[in-house]
């Protein structure tokens, strides 16, 4: 006997109209156009299909460099809305919810912010990291859901992220934020997509067709990764997390990373072992104090009332150091 569920099942499988609205839409997407210069690509050599990949990855930088104006301006105000306290938010599903969980996890080590600063949401939460979790990607309801259990502010900034620009989760998320006043940003990678339209800041890197077709971990997700490095490390850069070029707020939570404490002292300093040991010792093993206490020839107490004072900003506590 046949189920009513298995009789619609079988008519939807059946009906040749039910995904042509869907397929339509995804055939109009750069990021989904076949390519059929690459039709007989798996009869090539394994390098030179390997030197066919190099080539397309090569493109990503310069479709990248195109958007730079644009994220620059969004760099401005993520910074902004975090030197007053806000987050930044990263929402998107599959690959572009991966890349998001990725860019916020690498915060905290690396530029000592908590971990609630920059949050990584991914469609189907922690689970849709390593397995996919179908139809999750469909809700723009659960997007909705996840940021209320972040009882998201206007102070906060949400970035959806989505190859397509049509992920019903990644524009949710954006319209659910800005309607609180939230700034948003919309990352993806192909031209008037419906994701930079909801957003207060949209980027749009075309890196064009894929060498496989739709699979946008590729080229798509390279982009994306880069636009997203530079979201956080510019922004913790603005907000004084470095001194230069050296990650004056790194968490020594390792023994690679308590070696790269002391080098980023001795970089900044160029004080003697001694020198670096004592220093991080009067300042509970804080690179950033340690510096000041050197450079500013200052205790340890004195440097962390100074960077407060400075909101952080090493070069201002400098300035502000009694000599």
């Amino acid at each position: 006997m046949t189920s009513s569920t298995d009789a619609s099942d079988a008519t939807d499988a059946s009906d040749p109209s039910k995904y042509r609205d869907l397929r339509d839409e995804l055939e109009s997407l750069t990021t989904e156009a076949f390519r059929p210069e690459h039709s007989e690509i798996d009869r090539l050599s394994t390098l030179d299909i390997a030197k066919i990949m190099n080539g397309e990855d090569a493109t990503v930088p310069t479709a990248v460099a195109a958007q730079l104006p644009g994220i620059a301006a969004a760099i401005d105000a993520i910074a902004e809305r975090m030197g007053r306290g806000g987050r930044l938010v990263y929402a998107g599903a599959g690959t572009a919810g991966r890349l998001g969980v990725l860019d916020a996890s690498e915060c905290p080590p690396t530029f000592n912010t908590d971990p609630t600063e920059v949050v990584g949401l991914i469609a189907g939460g922690s689970a849709a990291m390593t397995t996919s979790v179908e139809g999750a990607e469909d809700s723009a309801e659960l997007a909705v859901e996840d940021l209320s259990a972040l009882d998201l502010t206007a102070d906060d900034v949400v970035v959806g992220v989505s190859a397509s620009g049509r992920t019903p989760y990644a524009i949710g998320a954006v319209g659910h934020a800005r309607a609180l006043g939230a700034l948003t940003v919309g990352l993806s990678c192909n031209a008037d997509s419906a994701l930079a339209a909801a957003a207060d800041h949209g980027i749009e890197v075309v890196v064009g067709p894929e060498l496989l077709t739709g699979s946008t971990r590729l080229k798509a997700g390279t982009a994306q990764k880069l636009v997203l490095n530079m979201l956080s490390t510019i922004t913790m850069i603005r907000l004084g997390k470095t001194y230069g070029n050296l990650m004056v707020d790194v968490r020594a939570s390792n023994e690679k990373l308590r070696a790269r404490s002391r080098r980023i002292v001795s970089l900044a300093t160029g004080a003697s072992d001694e020198e670096i040991e004592a220093a991080l010792a009067a300042t509970d093993g804080e690179v950033k104090n340690a510096i000041l206490t050197i450079l500013g020839d200052v205790d340890g107490p004195t440097a962390a009332r100074l960077l407060k004072e400075s909101n952080g900003h090493l070069r201002a506590a400098l300035t502000a150091a009694p000599r």
